[in-house]
């Protein structure tokens, strides 16, 4: 699957991930979606903010959802875990979803790329 196509198909995933959470009670808004080259460097800096330099982000592949439940902030990635599980029901034979819950980071949402979460 070219890398067009992926983002196409993650663009509709997330509508689909915003719309059905929507509907479960959940308040839904933007994180961090896309992200420059030269912020991951940053961030994957030794004492610098948590993340990693081969991001999806960049590729606009990737999403940071911020989730509220009755007017609460959701903070912990356990948090998401029902997120995480109807985003990776959305996987396809051409395409992996993945929830960063697996690795610790539960309010990130993407789709595999190359190899990369």
């Amino acid at each position: 699957m070219k890398l067009v196509e992926k983002q196409h198909r993650f663009s509709v995933l997330i509508a689909r991930l915003i719309l059905e959470l929507d509907g479960l009670g959940y308040t839904i808004s933007m994180g961090e979606a896309w992200r420059s080259p030269e912020t991951c460097k940053l961030y994957a800096q030794p004492g610098g903010p948590v993340g990693i330099r081969n991001s999806l982000h960049p590729e606009r592949l990737a999403i940071d959802l911020i989730l509220r439940q009755n007017g609460v902030l959701l903070t912990r990635s356990e948090d998401y875990a029902l997120a995480g599980k109807i985003w990776g029901s959305y996987s396809g034979p051409d395409y992996t979803c993945t929830w960063g819950g697996e690795f610790h980071d539960g309010n990130h949402f993407s789709i595999t790329h190359n190899g990369v979460k």
